[in-house]
């Protein structure tokens, strides 16, 4: 799924022109800060893709939960 990849150096100036070489450390397989408001969105995603069509909220919401918590699980 994400390819991992290694820290990276990048240039910045200092307060005096000349530039400093910064290690900036690339962050995948982090899981988000709220994970039920990135299920929430899932759900409602998988519901518009159903056509709006009320009475399945639940299965949206597990439909949505399965699949995130799987791609942060394949990740780790």
């Amino acid at each position: 799924m994400a390819k991992v990849t290694p820290p990276r150096s990048t240039s910045k100036k200092n307060g005096n022109g000349s530039e400093l070489q910064v290690a900036v450390e690339v962050k995948k397989n982090i899981v988000p800060i709220n994970l039920e408001d990135e299920i929430r969105r899932r759900a409602y995603e998988i519901y518009e893709q159903r056509g709006c069509k009320p009475g399945k909220h639940r299965e949206d919401w597990l439909s949505a939960e399965r699949e995130i918590l799987a791609r942060y699980q394949q990740s780790a």
